[in-house]
Order: C-alpha cells, then structure tokens, then sequence
C-alpha cells in the first residue's frame, strides 16, 4: 500500500508540476501576472508568497493544480477591466494579445511534451538489451498462420509503422484492435506483404535468442527521445479514436486508482520504469489537455482561435454557461473512470 500512495504522489505531483509551471512560465513570458500557484485541490499544507506577489500552494488533494492569471475572472465581465484605471491593467490577463493568451494555454501541454521527451531522450542513452522482432513459433491455428506468417519470419512494419522489437509489435498489434493489419516481413532476402485479419491474438510466439544491445549517441538518443515521444501520442489518439467509434471498450479507461497503482508498481520496480511511467503520464495528460473541451487547455485555445477568426467576443454569460457545461463534462468522466476502477478491483 505504501508503495501505490508515495508512487501516485511522485508520479501526478511531477507530472502536475511540470503542467502548470508550463502555465506560470508562459504568463511571465507573456507579461500577465500569477496571483496563484496551486498543487492539488482543498486546504493547504504548506504555501508562502514570492516577491512579485505570487502565492503558492500545496493542497491537501494532490490530484491535479491551477494557476490563477491576475484578471482572468473578467472574462465573464470584461466591462470591468475597460473600467479600470490604466495603472490597475498592466499585468491583467485581458491586457495581452490572444496569440499571448494562447502562449498561457498551450504552456502546460508544451512543458509536458518537454517533460516526457526529456526522459525517453534519457532512457534512450542507456546500453539497452531489446528483443528482435523474430518469430520463433507460429500457432497453426492463428489468424497469423493462415496469413502466411512463419517461423523464422522478422516483421518490419504493421500498418506502416516501423518495427524494430516484439515490444513495439504488440503495441502496434493492439492499435489494430477491430480492422485487420497489413504487414510486412523478412523472409531471408525477401519482404513479404500479408494481411493479418482482426483478432485479440495473432498466434506469434518471440525468438527469446533474438537480442541485440543497443548503444546510442546523444544525437541518436535525441531523435529515438523524440520518436517515442510522438509515438506515445499516437498510441493514445488511436486508442481514444478507437473508443468512441467502439473498436475499444471504454472499459479499460481509469481513474487515479489505476494511475496509483501503475506508479506503485514502477516505484517498486525500479527509476527506470518510474521514468517511463513519469513520461507516458505526461505525455498522456498533454493530449488530453488538448481535447476541445471547456475547462480543458484545448477549449480554450478553441475559443481563442474563434475569438480571433470572428473578432468577437463571447458573452460572458455564454462563456459561464459553457465552462459549467466543461465542468459538468469532467465530473461525469471522473466518475465513470471510477466505476470502471471500482469494478475492475472486485471483480465486478
């Protein structure tokens, strides 16, 4: 147990950091001042406040954070800030222009893009021993049997992606969930195109002998940092894209319960898997960050966009009405990941 409560706290507290000091360093670019600095939700354990001003918070609750831009609430009723006094707006969110305004927006989904690439480009300087997408054994009776797949056969590409261990295979395998997959093999001198139908299984057993280590360069590791970054990113747009068309249970979404005890494990495990955990979540909250719904990252950089493309401004009581509707939204996704979780854990 201990493990699953110091793992949630490490993993979300670096991942929640690194999101909302993407925030704050984008307003300071931008010239908007911080009023608040918040990790977690509820009473404060521990804040203080800095020279310019700004508070900062440790909450009880650390399952998520905010910052507070000095101004940001007139958006509901911007004749209050055009009635202010020239001195009283420099620093006020609606002082900047709305390409700044996005700058503030898309702030935390950069730093944890920057956050997960960071790791992997890390990970990726280690000698790694990986295993070869080599098939030692092909079940007869397998959908990947009767595709022509064979022993002794290196897949190289599914659906286009490349292959180049039995790690990325099984993922890609998952990621054609519902359809079925074209793929490309090495059979001595030769590739060979086959079509592997949808199945939960393929029927492909790996080459245990097959392993090669891996050394990499800082170049090297950069570009294998930045293809696992977008790899990861990938994965989950396929995967939700996949949920709501119905290919993918959206069973298999969870809760911080999950997110608690995938980082318990990873702490058990080991720096290495908890970097790697550290990263997926990372880039995991980036794109759903950038989802087009209010209260997320990507409602508001949608509504700036439209504020800009139209040159009007919403109502601020339009702009209530769909924050509460972002709100109501988030709340019943929370509570559906903690019935799958709930489920999940007796077995229901």
């Amino acid at each position: 147990m201990i493990w699953i409560i110091v793992g949630l706290i490490v993993v979300l507290g670096a991942v929640i950091f690194v999101h909302e000091m993407g925030h704050y360093i984008a307003a300071r670019i931008a010239g908007v001042r911080v009023n608040t600095f918040s990790i977690g939700f509820g009473p404060a354990l521990l804040k203080w406040t800095d020279r310019r001003g700004t508070k900062w918070k440790l909450a009880a609750f650390p399952l998520g954070g905010y910052v507070m831009l000095h101004g940001n609430e007139d958006l509901f009723d911007r004749e209050k800030y055009y009635a202010l006094p020239a001195k009283d707006k420099k620093g006020h969110y609606l002082s900047v222009s709305l390409w700044r305004r996005a700058m503030i927006a898309g702030g935390g989904v950069f730093l944890n893009f920057a956050l997960a690439f960071a790791i992997y480009w890390g990970l990726a300087m280690r000698p790694t021993v990986v295993q070869l997408p080599v098939v030692a054994q092909v079940i007869q009776e397998s959908v990947a049997y009767a595709a022509g797949v064979r022993a002794g056969d290196t897949i190289v590409r599914i659906d286009g992606e490349k292959i180049t261990n039995w790690g990325e295979l099984i993922l890609a395998k998952e990621l054609t969930a519902g359809r079925d997959a074209d793929v490309i093999i090495v059979r001595g001198e030769n590739l060979v195109n086959v079509k592997i139908p949808a199945a939960e299984r393929w029927g492909l057993i790996a080459d245990g002998a097959k392993t090669e280590i891996r050394h990499r360069n800082i170049w090297q590791g950069g570009v294998a940092g930045m293809r696992e970054t977008w790899r990861q990113s990938k994965t989950l747009v396929i995967v939700l894209k996949q949920m709501i068309t119905g290919e993918r249970s959206s069973k298999q979404l969870g809760s911080f319960i999950m997110i608690a005890e995938v980082s318990g494990k990873a702490l058990a495990a080991g720096i290495v898997a908890l970097l790697s955990i550290i990263a997926l979540l990372s880039v995991n909250l980036a794109i759903i960050n950038l989802i087009p719904l209010p209260v997320l990252d990507g409602g508001t950089l949608f509504m700036i966009g439209a504020e800009g493309i139209t040159r009007k401004k919403l109502p601020g009581k339009v702009l209530e009405y769909i924050l509460w509707a972002g709100w109501i939204l988030i709340i019943l996704l929370f509570a559906f990941t903690m019935k799958n979780d709930i489920f999940r854990v007796f077995g229901w």
